[in-house]
């Protein structure tokens, strides 16, 4: 007998179990697949700020002490500037990814979504998806399978455009947080992303474009304030690797099947956004589909990923340009509450395009020459 849903969900991270519990309060009957066995672990940055909190917690997940450490804003740090910024409504939170991953499986639970763990979802070209080979009925498929989605390419999906492709490696630490903040170090070779998760642990995160030519180690020897922190600190966790891109597809809806979270497009992982996309994606996805007219959702789904997008091409421009990244930090740090601003608009406080139009003055001494 054929296994039948209102919805099957094939994946079961984040966007996909976000997207399961957002039909669920629809009343909406769900059916979640994926292969692994829970709680699933990938290589992240562990933050998640406050904008994407709220979301979480209109989903009915609510992250306190219990699950990691609060921190208050943003900091980044080079060798000549160091410049931070405080949210201005709530505070942001680090979180080990498995952490999370429970948080969300027990509340998908609570609100009775089925989830089928170890199950193989078979996508074959021109036929129905089967689970472990059986056939199973729905009425509408969500891929939330990731950036290698198997859905995209068999729901005829995958034309898009790659716009930066990068190099990540995570490393937990046992030391205590030394900073409020999430701070981002920038080096020769890349950023190193710390993340408080714990009153006793932290998240390091590489990010890098050297390919082959740089892992955590490396980028953490070249940034000196960073490897004197953590010289004696242990290593609890063993090195995750993962590549990071910001990638944009053309379309992320066709017939009765829909893309969300990874799958459906990306952004670098230095925004820091990309668990939260697919938190604002799930939403959108849950009205449409109970409104049966997925069109609103992909409308969204464009809006949702633009500012994001944007911002984080704007930041890997301090990457691959240093003498910009030094000319942006010496500006920020003269000029604190231009990083502030910056900040709310990253948070969806204040929009791009006003804060361009209000800042164009203190935004052009980024590049105009220095004086004599």
């Amino acid at each position: 007998m054929a296994l039948t849903s209102d919805v099957l969900v094939v994946g079961g991270g984040p966007a996909g179990l976000a997207a399961a519990i957002a039909l669920r309060k629809h009343g909406i009957d769900v059916l979640l697949a994926d292969a692994l066995q829970p709680p699933i672990d990938k290589a992240c940055g562990e933050g998640i700020l406050p904008r994407s909190r709220r979301e979480l917690t209109r989903l009915g997940v609510e992250l306190d002490a219990r699950h990691g450490a609060a921190f208050g804003g943003i900091r980044f740090c080079d060798d000549h500037s160091t410049v931070s910024a405080d949210f201005r409504s709530g505070q942001g939170i680090g979180l080990r990814r498995v952490v999370l991953h429970t948080a969300l499986i027990e509340h998908a639970q609570e609100v009775g979504v089925r989830m089928l763990w170890g199950t193989r979802v078979n996508l074959n070209l021109s036929q129905p998806a089967t689970l472990n080979g059986k056939p199973v009925r729905y009425r509408y498929l969500v891929g939330a399978d990731g950036h290698s989605s198997r859905v995209r390419p068999w729901a005829g999906l995958e034309r898009g455009s790659l716009l930066t492709r990068r190099f990540g490696f995570r490393t937990h630490y046992r030391i205590t947080p030394w900073s409020p903040y999430i701070e981002i170090h920038w080096g020769p070779l890349g950023q190193a992303y710390v993340t408080p998760v714990s009153a006793e642990e932290i998240c390091v995160a590489i990010l890098t474009r050297f390919s082959g030519a740089a892992r955590s180690g490396d980028v953490i020897q070249s940034i000196p304030a960073l490897r004197e922190r953590l010289m004696h600190a242990e290593i609890t966790t063993r090195e995750r690797g993962a590549i990071t891109t910001t990638f944009r597809l053309r379309r992320v809806v066709r017939g009765t099947v829909a893309l969300i979270g990874d799958a459906s497009g990306s952004v670098d992982a230095i925004s820091g956004e990309g668990m939260a996309l697919g938190f604002r994606q799930a939403q959108g996805l849950a009205g449409a589909i109970s409104n049966d007219n997925l069109a609103p959702y992909a409308a969204g789904h464009a809006e949702i990923l633009r500012l994001p997008q944007t911002l984080a091409r704007l930041i890997l421009l301090m990457d691959r340009w240093p003498s910009l990244r030094r000319k942006a930090m010496n500006v920020f740090a003269r000029d604190p509450h231009l990083f502030a601003e910056l900040l709310q608009v990253h948070n969806g406080e204040e929009s791009l395009p006003q804060f361009i139009l209000e800042q164009a003055t203190r935004l052009g001494r980024m590049f105009l020459p220095s004086p004599a």
